[in-house]
Formats: structure tokens, sequence, C-alpha cells
């Protein structure tokens, strides 16, 4: 078993659709910064709102800013292009954490678990089964584009035979531990989407 010990943050408390920003914030504790939950949100995050025109659904890309408002619970999340971003504005130049999308989970233990880094990892609340929808309208393109409910980000920090484990924000679950083959189908409904982080060499 290999399990890399990071301060615990719940998402409950105070950010019901905020699992990605609490998620970069343990990360970013792990990695020595002293910052709270806001401080990330305030500085960090790009958040736009939906906007309902003539009975349409518009709303951001999630590659690029928040859906909503991580603080409301029916705000929507973030996909990795866009928390990379968030991250990256945050941490300065010190670290860069790249864009690990569809990086197989085996090749992330490799790189980054076994080398006592934990990886910001996108599955489904609770391993729940993804659902599909609502649609919206992107704001910028007009382009439909369609969320996959349930979508929810973790911290993975450590493996053994049978499982992945995850500081996981939601509903204070704590350091939680996955069968490998549904957390392999859950990040896969949710683009496997992930993000590493590398130390500026200087």
């Amino acid at each position: 078993m290999h399990k890399i010990t990071v301060p615990y943050i719940d998402q409950s408390i105070k950010y019901p659709t905020g699992c990605e920003s609490v998620s970069a914030v343990m990360l970013l504790r792990f990695l020595g910064y002293d910052i709270t939950v806001d401080e990330f949100i305030e500085n960090g995050l790009e958040c736009r709102d939906m906007e309902l025109r003539d009975g349409v659904l518009y709303g951001p890309d999630p590659n690029e800013c928040f859906c909503g408002n991580p603080y409301d619970e029916d705000g929507f999340g973030i996909y990795a292009g866009g928390l990379r971003k968030a991250l990256e504005r945050v941490a300065g130049d010190r670290y860069k954490f790249p864009d690990e999308t569809g990086t197989p989970v085996s090749e992330l233990l490799r790189k980054y678990i076994d080398q006592n880094m934990p990886v910001v990892f996108w599955a489904c609340i609770n391993m729940r089964e993804e659902i599909p929808g609502p649609e919206w309208r992107l704001l910028d393109s007009g382009e439909k584009f369609c969320w996959t409910s349930n979508e929810h980000c973790m911290l993975l920090v450590g493996y053994d035979e049978k499982n992945y484990y995850f500081n996981d924000p939601y509903d204070n679950n704590g350091v939680i531990g996955y069968t490998k083959e549904i957390v392999e189908r859950r990040h896969a409904a949710q683009h496997s989407m992930a993000l590493g982080v590398t130390e500026e060499k200087y």
C-alpha cells in the first residue's frame, strides 16, 4: 500500500459545488501554501453565471471557467483546463500543473503517487453512475454543450491491490478507498480528467 498524507478539507460546510476548489486547496496546502478555499475562489477561480435567453439555457465552457458559483447548490463545476489556470494563478512560478486528461490511472500512479505527489482527479460523487445532461449553449460561441451530472473532483492520494484512495471532500468522506474498477469507469465517464504537479527547476 502507498498513501500520501494530505491536509483534508470538507466541502459540505460551505462549498456545495466547490469540490474542485477544495481539492485544489488541499493540494496547495500539501505543497506548503498557506491559503483558504475562499482565497482560492476569490484570487484564482474564474466564475461565470448561467443565463436564460428566450427560454434557452446559456452557460460558460467548463474548460475555461467555473459554471455558476461554488457556493451555490445549483452550481455546476469546472474541468481540468479551467482549474489548471486557477491553480497556476495562485501558485505563481514555483509549480506547474500538467493536464493529464486521458492519461491511464496506472501511469498517474507511476508519475505522481509513487513520487509522493497527489493528483487532482475527476470521477463521480460517491462513485454513483454518471447522468448525461443538462445541456446548454456556450455563452461565447453558441455551441451546444452537454454536462455530465454527478461530476466530482477529489485528490488521488494512494492505492493498494484493490483500491484507489482519495481525499474526498464530499460530505466529509475523509480519506476513502474506492475499488479500482469502479473508479476507472467513473473517471472515464468524466472525460478521464486529471491534473498532475511538477516543480519548476531553475
